[in-house]
């Protein structure tokens, strides 16, 4: 059977969802993580300096405080600023009055303006003077700023403010280079997920759309095609699974055409001779009353054999679809198998065969069993009828019952050719008639072992020592038996 390749075909819709899916989960917590950790950074950073200006603002307040007059406030304070190098740095020192104008100015640019921020108006109250934090844009140059305002008190009244104010420019420009950085890890990050997940789908996707063609091809009739295995996995214990399915009904479908092949000339032989005497009787072609009594015996043969076959195939039908049944009663299991013995020996003694029957436990009594009568009848004629057929050459057959325990142990042996060891496994399958020329559907021995199984027994069929096959019914004779329906 050809090896066929797994065809490279995309399903779109599996690997699309699978990319959305994983990608879709994996943008989303890096977009909260890069998020979480610029907002997190910012108010670090913000914090920060708020806290550093506000103890700079409340040390001022501290060195400004005890001067008892406005006028030596304002000559301490200007003296401080001429000579306060905070002046040349990013920190812009101012000191405010009550009425929230800039009175003094490190930059000396904000002199006798009124910024009226948030911060201003916290720390000079009137109600509750605090040292008030303000991060936002400056009013006279849309500057974004951050400053904090701390009240200078005098008897419990804010009567002037320490303010100091720095750019965020150079803290705002250092956020949006660590926010791009931890963007670009992000979109390295999404790549690696990217093509890992598309090298991951691709290796499951591919393999079961190569699957999936070749179960299309099964489907349309291409029996026993098997799928090249890749790798030891799910995939590979799926592509074992399809493989095993396709050998199988390849096997199936040979056997199937080989038993119509069979059955069809099983019933064209019979209905040729049957309508061959009985054109001939009715011509009035035979006169002789020996001639006519000869066609009549084949007609009857002929249809009994016809019969035989339509009752076998019906049973396997029923089989099938689950209608056969057992009709359970007590019996005499060594009288109904002596029965067929003996019924078939004149059978045989007509066609030169020698059938011998041994009672291993003759004079012992043998304990009756629950089963179907009818259907071990059936498994008996179908067992004599196949070894006359296929080891009638053999001019002798051996037929015995024995007691074993709790089991009662019938065999028929033939001493025909045997059956080839390789056919040995597959005997009992179904329309498996292997290298035999003999006549028959390949079904009987199916249904027989069906049988004796549900009657909690066991069929084994096999080669005997000396030549010739031999077969071996065990039934048990007590306990519980299966009546399947």
């Amino acid at each position: 059977m050809a090896i066929i390749k797994l065809q490279k075909k995309t399903r779109q819709g599996i690997r699309r969802r699978w990319m959305t899916s994983s990608l879709g989960a994996v943008f989303l917590i890096l977009v909260f993580a890069i998020t979480a950790f610029s907002v997190a950074l910012g108010s670090y950073y913000y914090s920060t300096m708020s806290s550093g200006l506000q103890v700079k603002a409340e040390s001022v307040v501290e060195f400004f405080s005890g001067y008892p007059t406005q006028q030596e406030y304002y000559q301490r304070v200007a003296a401080y600023i001429n000579s306060n190098p905070e002046g040349k740095d990013s920190v812009e020192m101012q000191v405010l009055g009550a009425n929230g104008t800039i009175r003094f100015s490190t930059f000396g640019l904000a002199a006798f303006s009124s910024p009226g921020t948030p911060d201003i108006a916290g720390a000079l109250d009137p109600e509750s003077p605090k040292t008030t934090p303000w991060m936002g844009r400056d009013p006279s140059t849309g500057e974004h700023i951050i400053a904090v305002s701390a009240p200078v008190l005098v008897n419990g009244r804010a009567v002037s403010a320490v303010r100091y104010v720095t750019s965020l420019r150079l803290v705002d420009r250092q956020m949006i280079f660590i926010m791009a950085l931890t963007s670009a890890v992000g979109f390295v990050i999404m790549a690696i997920v990217y093509f890992s997940n598309l090298y991951f789908v691709r290796s499951i996707v591919d393999p079961v759309a190569g699957i999936t063609e070749i179960a299309r091809r099964i489907a349309g009739g291409s029996y026993g095609v098997q799928i090249e295995k890749r790798n030891d996995d799910e995939i590979g214990d799926l592509t074992d699974a399809i493989n095993d399915m396709s050998a199988q009904i390849d096997q199936a479908e040979k056997m199937k055409n080989e038993f119509i092949s069979s059955v069809s000339h099983e019933l064209r032989t019979p209905l040729t001779a049957i309508n061959g005497w009985a054109e001939t009787i009715l011509n009035g072609e035979v006169r002789d009353a020996d001639d006519v009594k000869k066609g009549m015996n084949i007609i009857v043969s002929e249809a009994r054999r016809l019969t035989n076959m339509v009752e076998e195939l019906l049973e396997f039908s029923r089989i099938q679809d689950g209608r056969f049944t057992l009709s359970m009663e007590q019996v005499d299991l060594k009288a109904e198998f002596e029965d067929a013995v003996y019924t078939y020996k004149e059978f045989f003694r007509k066609d030169g065969i020698e059938l011998n029957y041994t009672d291993e436990n003759e004079g012992e009594d043998f304990p009756t069993v629950e089963a179907d009568p009818e259907r071990l009848r059936q498994v008996f004629c179908n067992l004599m009828d196949n070894a006359a057929k296929h080891g009638g050459s053999g001019k002798r057959i051996d037929a015995s019952i024995r007691r074993e325990e709790d089991a009662a142990v019938l065999t028929i042996r033939d001493y025909g050719p045997g059956i080839p060891v390789d056919e040995l496994p597959h005997i009992k399958t179904k329309f498996y008639k292997g290298s035999s020329k003999a006549r028959g559907s390949g079904i009987g021995l199916a249904v027989c072992d069906e049988i004796v199984t549900r009657h909690g027994g066991e069929l084994v069929i096999g080669n005997a020592v000396g030549g010739g096959c031999v077969v071996t019914i065990r039934l048990p004779m007590s306990g519980s038996i299966e009546n399947g329906t």
